[in-house]
């Protein structure tokens, strides 16, 4: 037994051997000063190419010998950052989608997605800015207007149609001019279950005489072909027979 009073030749405190003293080497580390602390292993550095003699009068004489990588490995996965949508904005908008060797300029498409999904169009270009292909039915022959959809969406068929004769008649479209006014809604959340259905927007004339114009270039043409109209109004479908 030793008394709280005496005091330890060692520490020169008046405190009674713990597992924290200096007598115990298992915490010494925490009791060295700074004065005498122990100095780092210094660690080795990491093995370097090495230039080797290689025998043999073909062989080139030396050899350089990269070292061999770590023999273990996690095995865990190494954590990625996440994609942040933002970060990527400038380079997404910068890169155009690659068109698809069967898709060419009058190359007859079947939309598989969208409100027109079955629809048999007339391919007319790739829109520069986003990619998308612009289409239009005839909008006199199934009812499909010109509008952009996703080549990811369509299936190219062998039938083609000469659109030559537009010319300089689709320099006008490109991506701002599908683009729609964005509403500034002062709506409070709920407040639209008890508002009455706001009418739909009218037509742009524009638009209207922008469809004609395109619509009466291409119905020459397709009159042309034997049972092309008819092929471009017939819905796509899949039939089984047994």
């Amino acid at each position: 037994f030793v008394s709280r009073s005496k005091k330890c030749s060692r520490t020169g405190a008046s405190t009674m051997r713990s597992p924290a003293s200096l007598t115990n080497p298992r915490y010494r580390r925490y009791n060295v000063t700074k004065a005498g602390a122990r100095p780092k292993a210094a660690k080795p550095e990491a093995p370097g190419p090495v230039t080797k003699t290689i025998g043999g009068p073909k062989n080139g004489g030396k050899r350089v010998v990269e070292p061999k990588g770590p023999k273990f490995y996690p095995a865990d996965d190494e954590k990625k950052p996440k994609f942040v949508r933002t970060k990527a904005k400038e380079y997404t908008s910068s890169k155009v989608a690659k068109l698809r060797g069967s898709i060419t300029p009058g190359t007859v498409l079947i939309l598989l997605s969208g409100r027109f999904r079955g629809k048999r169009v007339v391919f007319l270009k790739q829109l520069e800015k986003s990619g998308l292909l612009l289409v239009t039915g005839p909008f006199k022959v199934n009812g499909v207007p010109l509008r952009r959809v996703n080549q990811a969406y369509v299936i190219a068929t062998s039938t083609k149609v000469d659109v030559s004769s537009l010319g300089t008649d689709l320099a006008a479209f490109d991506d701002a001019y599908f683009a729609r006014e964005k509403s500034k809604s002062s709506k409070k959340p709920g407040e639209e279950f008890f508002q009455e259905k706001a009418e739909k927007a009218p037509i742009d004339p524009k638009r209207v005489a922008d469809q004609k114009r395109i619509d009466d270039k291409l119905m020459p043409v397709i009159s042309t072909k034997a049972n092309l109209k008819e092929y471009l109004s017939a819905r796509f479908s899949l039939r089984y027979i047994g």
